[in-house]
This record gives structure tokens, C-alpha cells and sequence, in this order.
């Protein structure tokens, strides 16, 4: 049996994953992850294949604001457009009962942060190799979305200015998936006014703290932000306050990963660096080079993508093993 029950300020509460709870066509089977934009639910269509996906429902009281509303959709009808590996998959945008919602795949895994978290609390690091095929797949996804051709068959011009490792899923099965990218613009612009991006500054390029236009060079440093922190597993950016943080990203100082790692070689440490520049015209002038340098590298490892999902379900051994226990039981319920 089930039962919609919204809790307070009308979210959805569903139970266990055997106690489902309609909305729409699907039923949600529990809660993901609460943001301050809104709430991720693990879900399951009512009727068709038994799969898991993730429905994402605006909160309520953001629906009061129709410019917020606009952007949503807006930018969550780019996100049906961005059909790429590397980048979470969204399938509807919708509305059920005044609530607006998004739906994706679902992807089992945790995000970079959690996995550098992980690798910090039991003092190892993220492989080079995993590493740097992760990088590469950020890069991919990047270049992407920076090319897309919209339906009227012109260049869409898309830039993420989010990109930071809790935007990166890494799946128990190997996948990277970049994680809310076609609605990044909207996010980035409505967090900006209400004080939500404070902890992004040390993901952000110089030209991006200066205020200046932005291209798809921004994404490639952000994205040798995270390359150097997985090498490093040490941020690369820190200040004790943010005008010290935005003046070290400013500087764009970067020491070299073979400071820190001696497993990284030369030629990683060049490539690391050059995305990291910080005149843009010393960058990798697009996603798909900096792509590029990084599988060129790759090939010389003899790198197999098993290694990441074989790295992945070690690192987080329990939580693994209860994703694994939990799938089971949202795929039986309401059967």
C-alpha cells in the first residue's frame, strides 16, 4: 500500500525503500540528498522497466519566485540536450501537483568530495592513473556541453562556472558523470544572491573572481583545479578568509603535483599546470585538448576503467555493499 504524506513546509517524506510514495508516474523510495534549491529522491517508475532513477523537486518555497521558476526550466530544458557518457542523464522536467521536478538516471556511487574525504581519512591517494582518466572524463563532458548545437542549429555557447569535485559523480560501476550541469547557470546566478557560493571561490578561475566575461577556458581551470587535488589530495586554494581565498585563486600560484606526489611525472605535472594558468591564452584553449593531452597519457598506463570501479568499491567497502542491499529493495517495492 502506499501513501503521499508531505511533511512540513510540503516536502515529500517518503519511508524506507519499501514504502513508496507516489508522485506522478513514479514513486519515491527515499530521500538522497537536501539542498537549500531542493530535495533528491531516489525513485522508480510506477509503470515500465524496473530501474532507478532520481527525481529532483524544487522546494516550494523557491516556487514562489517565477524568475527562479524560469531559469529551472530554462536551463533544465538544456539539460535534455546535454546526451553525453560523461554527463548525468536528464530524462523529463515536469510538475505534479505544483511541485516542479527534474528527473535523471541514477547514479550509485559518491561524489570526488566524498572520495578525497575518504582517501584523507585512510591516508591514501586516488591513483595517478584514476586520476587522470577521471580528469580527462570531466574534460570530455566539458567540451560537450561547450559545443552543443541547439535545435536551431546554432552553438549554444554553454559554460558551467561550477565545475568542483561535488559536482562530479563517481559510480561503483567506473563511470565520472558530471552532476547538474544544465541547470548550473541558473544555480550559479540565484545562489550567487542569496550567499550559497561562498564555499565554490576555490573552484573558480582568476577571471571568474575578477568579474570578467567568461568562456570555456574557465571550465579548464576549474577542472585543473580538480586534477591537482586528486594528485595532491590537498586543496588548492585555501585562505583564512574569503578576500584571501579569491586573492590566492587571483595570483593563480600553483605549485607543482610532483611537490606533493613523486608518482606524478613530468609530463602530468606540465599538463596539470597548463590548465591551471592563469592568462587564459597560456591555457588549454579548449576542454577537448586538455581531454586529449590526458588520454595520451592514459594509453602509456595501460589504464583499464575496471581499475575505477574495483578502486571505487573498495574506498567505500560498507557503503557499497548497503547501495547494493537498498537497490534490491527499491526495485522490489511496491511490486
Amino acid at each position: 500500500m502506499v501513501s503521499e504524506r508531505p511533511s512540513q513546509e510540503g516536502k515529500l517524506s517518503p519511508g524506507a525503500p519499501g514504502d513508496p510514495v507516489p508522485f506522478g508516474r513514479y514513486y519515491l523510495l527515499g530521500l538522497i540528498a537536501r539542498g537549500g534549491m531542493a530535495e533528491v529522491y531516489r525513485a522508480r517508475p510506477q509503470i515500465g522497466p524496473r530501474r532507478l532513477l532520481a527525481v529532483k523537486v524544487m522546494r516550494p518555497q523557491l516556487a514562489r519566485e517565477a524568475r527562479f521558476v524560469d531559469m529551472f526550466h530554462r536551463e533544465g530544458k538544456l539539460a535534455l540536450l546535454l546526451q553525453n557518457r560523461c554527463i548525468v542523464e536528464t530524462l523529463e522536467l515536469g510538475q505534479h501537483d505544483g511541485r516542479h521536478f527534474i528527473t535523471m538516471e541514477y547514479i550509485g556511487g559518491r561524489d570526488l568530495t566524498q572520495v578525497l574525504r575518504r582517501c584523507q581519512e585512510t591516508q591514501q591517494r586516488i591513483p595517478v592513473p584514476h586520476a587522470v582518466y577521471i580528469a580527462a572524463r570531466i574534460a570530455e563532458g566539458l567540451h560537450f556541453a561547450h559545443t552543443l548545437i541547439g535545435p536551431e542549429g546554432r552553438q549554444l555557447n554553454i559554460v558551467n562556472r561550477d565545475v568542483s569535485p561535488s559536482n562530479v559523480r563517481l559510480s561503483y560501476d567506473g563511470d565520472v558523470k558530471l552532476l547538474d550541469f544544465g541547470i548550473a547557470q541558473a544555480l550559479v546566478k540565484f545562489t550567487s544572491e542569496i550567499g550559497i557560493l561562498k564555499g565554490k571561490f576555490s573552484y573558480m578561475s582568476p577571471e571568474q573572481i575578477r568579474g570578467m566575461p567568461l568562456d570555456a577556458r574557465t571550465d579548464v581551470f576549474s577542472a585543473g583545479i580538480i586534477l591537482h587535488e586528486m594528485l595532491t589530495t590537498e586543496k588548492l586554494f585555501r585562505g583564512d578568509t574569503e578576500f584571501a581565498l579569491m586573492e590566492k585563486v587571483r595570483k593563480a600560484e600553483v605549485p607543482a603535483p610532483s611537490d606533493f606526489n613523486r608518482r606524478v611525472t613530468p609530463e602530468l605535472d606540465a599538463i596539470c599546470l597548463k590548465a591551471l594558468s592563469r592568462d587564459v591564452a597560456d591555457r588549454y584553449q579548449s576542454a577537448a585538448e586538455f581531454a586529449a593531452a590526458l588520454d595520451a597519457l592514459i594509453s602509456g598506463y595501460r589504464f583499464d576503467p575496471k581499475e575505477l570501479r574495483q578502486f571505487m568499491r573498495q574506498l567505500f567497502r560498507k557503503e557499497y555493499a548497503k547501495e547494493v542491499e537498498d537497490t534490491q529493495m527499491s526495485l522490489d517495492a511496491s511490486l
